[in-house]
């Protein structure tokens, strides 16, 4: 008998029930969502935007209420949440596009728009935003805020009663790394950490000299590192100070946010004793040297050397994707050292994307103990550990996984455009950018990008936030068909 016949028997497929019931509740909280740019339009007058969110926020409530009264599980399996949350991640941008459409851009561009801001990425086809209405603006915004915060735990925090439930999503979200207490006590704890940056980050910005809307936008996408700007330059026409309070409100969100959390209650010394937050520092510090270099060989000088590269450093280490000048305009060396960088990626639990630092941490980990081993006897036992905090073989396993199938996502992506005939390190750059969830571009992301081109990067988008293996269990007809556990 296969190994795969052996464990059939203990295999589920998902149970519509489970899914439809979380599912509408997650859309029940995207719906009281919506009510806050619904609020921005009429506000502006924008009433054409206006009263399709307006239809949107009836038809989630409409969908979701019933669905959300479904009897309770008593038990939600892993399929069932990565199914659960890979949906929401579909069904928002799906939603919101009609809406952004209204604005008088291709529905495509729109749904382009959408996907980029609820995945925190912030990519855009658009050759300019700043003559977009604000309720456009505010409202892709708005989604990189609630995208990068998760929908899973803000229904967590507001919505999902405690339970085996609300743990599963919870750990499936990334959230679940670091649970201090129950769960739900552990994401409402995570929101009073995201919502003090983002009014303490809209007050700084104001002071700074941005006017309030501006403060707003650019608050919501730096803490939720997605890098929306209502701006065409992004950084390039802002001030020193502005720039660096914009990117620093971006690193606090690269952080996990109960690393956060720790160091409100226990002093500085949780930050200091962060390992994740010590490597994240020491890598965007290696890359703006790295970077600085590249650019000094290029001929830029000094000063403007010493202004642009630990801010593009940081925005790519932190995926944020913020620009003080044109990407595409650095050489071959220094687009590909960002690259790297934005690959990489923040902090496990942080709004950041790529396949996360400590990933790498722990591959480092065992390539070193590999090597270790080569000069030990036959039979010592080496334990994993990464600083004081012991790995399991599991857990090395799934790094490695997630770091595999993020590579694999960008080779396959690259194909495409390198056919279609754009610069191999260009398409690179661009299919990374989108992957991480980063937004950094070279300038091939456009309105004439071809049709299926876009969808590429927007399927980029969608792998790069659920980590590739929520929408490949989606689409694995294992998920759906077969015994159900009942």
């Amino acid at each position: 008998m296969a190994y795969e016949d052996r464990l059939e028997p203990l295999s589920f497929a998902v149970r519509p029930r489970v899914v439809l019931k979380y599912t509408g509740q997650l859309g029940l909280a995207l719906a009281a969502l919506t009510l806050v740019p619904l609020g921005v339009a009429a506000g502006y007058e924008d009433w054409p935007m206006a009263w399709r969110l307006a239809l949107v926020v009836t038809l989630l409530t409409v969908a979701g209420v019933p669905l959300g009264r479904l009897r309770s599980p008593r038990t939600i399996q892993t399929n069932e949440a990565l199914v659960v949350t890979a949906l929401v991640f579909l069904v928002a941008p799906l939603a919101m596009s009609w809406p952004m459409a209204a604005t008088g851009i291709p529905y495509l561009d729109a749904l382009f728009e959408a996907v980029s801001g609820v995945t925190t990425t912030g990519l855009t086809t658009l050759a300019s935003v700043a003559e977009r209405p604000p309720a456009f603006l505010f409202t892709r915004a708005w989604m990189q805020w609630y995208g990068g915060l998760g929908f899973v735990v803000l229904s967590l925090a507001l919505l999902i009663g405690p339970g085996v439930a609300a743990r599963r999503l919870a750990n499936i979200s990334g959230e679940g790394e670091d649970l201090i207490g129950n769960t739900r006590g552990h994401a409402r704890r995570v929101l009073t950490v995201y919502l003090a940056f983002t009014v303490a980050g809209i007050a700084l910005l104001w002071a700074l000299g941005l006017a309030p809307f501006a403060a707003v936008v650019h608050t919501l996408a730096a803490v939720s590192t997605g890098g929306y700007s209502s701006f065409d330059g992004s950084l390039a026409g802002l001030g020193v100070s502005t720039q660096w309070a914009v990117t620093l409100l971006s690193l606090a969100g690269a952080v996990a946010l109960s690393t956060w959390y720790r160091a409100a209650r226990g002093g500085p010394a949780a930050l200091a004793d962060d390992l994740q937050l010590r490597a994240l520092l020491l890598a965007a510090l290696a890359v703006t040297v790295v970077l600085a270099l590249f650019m000094l060989r290029s001929g830029q000088s000094w000063s403007e050397v010493v202004r642009h590269a630990p801010l593009l450093a940081l925005s790519a280490q932190t995926t944020t994707g913020f620009a003080s000048l044109d990407v595409g305009a650095l050489d071959p060396a220094a687009r590909l050292t960002l690259a790297g960088s934005m690959l990489v990626g923040g902090g496990v639990g942080s709004t950041a994307g790529g396949f996360k630092i400590l990933r790498l941490l722990i591959l480092l980990r065992l390539l070193q103990i590999l090597l270790n081993r080569t000069r030990l006897v036959e039979h010592a036992v080496v334990e994993y550990r990464l600083g004081e905090t012991r790995i399991e073989p599991e857990e090395g396993l799934r790094a490695l996984l997630v770091v595999v199938l993020y590579i694999g996502v960008v080779a396959l992506s690259w194909l495409p455009f390198a056919a279609a005939g754009y610069d191999p390190l260009n398409a690179l750059f661009e299919v990374v950018s989108a992957t991480a969830t980063v937004g950094l571009s070279t300038g091939i992301t456009a309105l004439e990008l071809d049709p299926w081109l876009k969808g590429v990067l927007c399927l980029d988008m969608l792998l790069g936030r659920l980590e590739v293996l929520a929408l490949l269990v989606v689409l694995y007809p294992r998920t759906w068909f077969g015994r159900r556990n009942d």
